[in-house]
């Protein structure tokens, strides 16, 4: 049985300063689990309705009503586990690298995240604006690719002036991304859902690039942050 000071352990790591301060996430659901099972990521502790579904240690059996007390999605996936956060690592200022900019939706992140690991994009670089990378629903929206894709927090404009790289930022008014020559190394910069690229990051982006609109109305306002991540890394890896 859980005890009410475990379910509130548990249930303020839906905040950044608890997760922080525990050095611990959350994650939820058996194909995510195992995923950060079989990576380099810490087990600390493990709940779960299903004793057969894991052999990790540390996995505690618990009712269905105490799953739901704990867990963060409306509908539980039979199991929930916490992870320490790993320590950052030197970054490698070579290859594709995708910089987000003030992004803050949760699915956003969690898309972009998988994305990366689609397209062999080994680390993502976020403005201290951007949500984190271990909200829960992060971690949910990612399906494990976290535990494959190396998530920093940076100065944006000082990290992108410091970097030999050229910076590819997202504007509507950029080159037609499909009639551009784009290099297999550079800094894919996205903006803010709803208010794009900063104007201090936009100050040190070096190439404009945009995806063009084929529709005959030409309505639409624009593209999900993350449907147009898609796009844009689809065409620096091809």
């Amino acid at each position: 049985m859980l005890s009410k000071n475990t379910i509130k352990r548990i249930t303020r790591l839906g905040q950044k300063k608890y997760r922080i301060g525990e050095g611990l996430f959350v994650a939820e659901g058996v194909k995510v689990i195992n995923e950060l099972l079989e990576s380099t990521f810490q087990l600390q502790e493990m709940y779960t309705i299903d004793e057969d579904l894991f052999t990790a240690c540390n996995v505690k059996v618990i009712s269905e009503q105490e799953l739901k007390k704990i867990s963060f999605l409306t509908t539980p996936q039979k199991a929930l586990a916490l992870f320490e956060i790993p320590k950052e690592v030197t970054s490698n200022d070579s290859g594709l690298t995708v910089a987000l900019d003030n992004v803050r939706d949760p699915g956003n992140l969690g898309t972009i995240i998988r994305l990366c690991d689609w397209f062999g994009v080994q680390e993502l670089i976020c403005s201290e604006g951007t949500v984190d990378c271990f909200n829960p629903k992060v971690v949910q929206a990612t399906m494990g690719s976290i535990s494959r894709v190396q998530v920093r927090y940076v100065d944006l404009p000082t990290y992108l002036k410091n970097s030999s790289r050229t910076a590819y930022g997202t504007f509507m008014d950029g080159d037609n991304v499909y009639k551009t020559i784009v290099p297999q190394e550079g800094i894919l910069v996205m903006g803010n859902e709803g208010k794009g690229i900063s104007k201090e990051v936009e100050k040190v982006i070096e190439k404009r690039l945009s995806i063009p609109r084929f529709g005959k109305l030409q309505a639409t306002e624009s593209l999900n942050v993350a449907m147009a991540t898609s796009v844009f890394l689809s065409e620096f890896r091809r």
